[in-house]
């Protein structure tokens, strides 16, 4: 799919994926407050925001975490906590996967309402709760989520195709749109980058041999680069982390959009974004206005339904890393599963 052909075309693909992909969600099957006297006089998500809020204190790097193990579920088979399950052959085990973290967060989430009402909340309705309340902790506002969801029956590392970091942005927005989401949507989730970070190893071609051509990536900010180059230095085994955001402060709001704008990027997709003519004025609205955490909320609401399983498909797990229906993924049966 070309998607630098311009911005009419872009739209009429976007119109054409949304219409051909509805079917994709099952959304308005979710509902707000789907708990709500499941758990006797308990409040489920109170109970999740509890066990989040005391690992954010303990941790505040935890919601980048939470909010990636979202991203990385929902984007292979729906939201349907397939990235939880273990297992040789599990999405775990993919390599994009690899570096993910905060399953223990939900572990202590299922824990904690199944002491309650056991087999009653999903794995997958965990996830989505948790991110939230890690998206209000770090001050990128609060919204209201929608549950219902059921968890998957299926997880498999071959199924995982999600572009890494190093990504261009023609590789990633026909990623975000065979998934039923805009181009604003995409460019709205990726603001989670304010919280986030990266290994040196994603960012060494623009720092020293940008596309192969012995010289950095001259469209980084020069101060930013001499930083970078100090934290990442090219004859290093060290596998180092920087921050994506140079805002002192972890917090989830539009000053991503500030600093990509002044060709602080730290990724190749950040600072193409903000050149780019397809996103550079969606960028503009978000780092001029105030209502970012109102369109980040909008659009993980979005996000959370994409195939979502409701009703009686899939099941409610009695542990998250593991189906209660099924046995273990193996060589042997992932075909099995696959064409059940």
């Amino acid at each position: 799919m070309m998607v630098r052909e311009g911005g009419v075309t872009l739209i009429l693909i976007e119109l054409i994926l949304a219409i051909n992909l509805a079917t994709l969600s099952n959304g308005d099957s979710l509902q707000l407050g789907f708990y709500r006297g499941k758990c006797g006089f308990a409040d489920v998500e109170i109970i999740v925001a509890d066990v989040v809020t005391a690992r954010f204190i303990r941790d505040p790097t935890i919601v980048a975490a939470l909010l990636r193990l979202h991203f990385h579920d929902c984007f292979v088979n729906g939201c349907d906590a397939s990235i939880l399950i273990d297992g040789g052959y599990s999405e775990k085990t993919a390599a994009p996967n690899l570096s993910l973290r905060g399953y223990d967060v939900i572990d202590d989430a299922k824990a904690a309402v199944d002491r309650l009402c056991p087999g009653v909340v999903s794995c997958a309705d965990l996830i989505a709760i948790a991110a939230r309340d890690a998206v209000f902790l770090s001050g990128g506002g609060r919204y209201e989520v929608q549950t219902g969801r059921r968890d998957g029956l299926i997880s498999l590392a071959q199924n995982v195709s999600i572009p890494g970091p190093s990504a261009y942005l023609s590789q990633v927005i026909p990623f975000f749109l065979n998934k039923g989401l805009t181009l604003t949507d995409m460019v709205v989730l990726l603001g989670a980058h304010s919280v986030g970070v990266a290994n040196c190893s994603f960012i060494k071609d623009r720092l020293y041999n940008f596309r192969n051509t012995g010289i950095p990536d001259l469209t980084m900010e020069p101060f930013l680069a001499n930083e970078l180059r100090f934290r990442c230095p090219s004859n290093t085994t060290v596998d180092s982390r920087v921050k994506l955001d140079q805002n002192p402060f972890p917090l989830l709001d539009n000053s991503y959009y500030m600093q990509i704008l002044s060709n602080r990027g730290v990724l190749r997709i950040d600072q193409e974004l903000a050149m780019n003519p397809l996103t550079r004025a969606i960028v503009m609205n978000l780092a001029r206005g105030f209502d970012f955490p109102t369109k980040f909320g909008a659009a993980m609401l979005k996000m959370g339904a994409i195939q979502v399983l409701t009703g009686t498909q899939g099941e409610i797990r009695t542990s998250c890393r593991a189906t209660t229906n099924r046995p273990p993924i193996s060589l042997t049966n992932q075909l099995e599963l696959e064409l059940d």
